[in-house]
């Protein structure tokens, strides 16, 4: 049992660790002033989500959202910071839920049931990591939206602009990583 809870320490700071190193500026592809950019930063969580469960995912997703507060912040109030850093990178972890379906697919050599599953998963967290900052938009960064414009729809695809991609470029790399090498999210 002691064994297991410090292999899991270990691993969830070293994957937050990359975490942080994939969300560097010149790893990704900035978007917007404010922030929000094209990045691999959801690959880690959801390799410790696929390897531990929700709980792997969810806690990793913490470090990382807290590390990336630290490197690259745009903060304007506490509930946003939360809403942005933590609590958004946290629920990419929720993509856990499917880490025994992946595994069972990866087992059985079920090439599209692994992929489809591993992208649903994938889809789910960084739909998740979207309303948190879809929300945090409407409510804290209204005053940059142009005037003729919505906030609902100015933090819609400011999000979207850079969160969608996000998930494709996450999806398209987690599929062809733990396919070549499912042992990446064995314990």
């Amino acid at each position: 049992m002691q064994h297991t809870r410090v292999l899991f320490m270990i691993e969830m700071s070293i994957f937050a660790a990359i975490g942080l190193i994939l969300s560097l500026p010149f790893l990704s592809i900035p978007l917007w002033l404010q922030g929000g950019s094209i990045s691999f930063v959801m690959v880690p969580i959801l390799i410790m989500a696929f390897r531990w469960g929700v709980k792997g995912g969810v806690v990793t997703g913490v470090l990382v959202g807290l590390l990336n507060s630290v490197i690259q912040p745009f903060i304007v109030h506490p509930l946003q910071y939360i809403t942005d850093y933590p609590l958004a990178f946290a629920l990419v972890g929720v993509a856990g839920l499917f880490a025994s379906s992946i595994h069972r697919a990866l087992h059985d050599r079920h090439t599209k049931q692994f992929m489809t599953i591993l992208i649903l998963a994938t889809f789910l967290g960084s739909v998740l990591r979207f309303c948190s900052h879809f929300l945090g938009g409407i409510v804290f960064f209204d005053y940059l939206a142009p005037e003729d414009t919505s906030v609902w729809v100015y933090s819609l695809t400011y999000n979207l602009g850079y969160m969608f991609p996000s998930f494709l470029a996450c999806a398209a790399l987690l599929s062809f990583i733990i396919w070549k090498q499912p042992r990446l999210i064995r314990r």
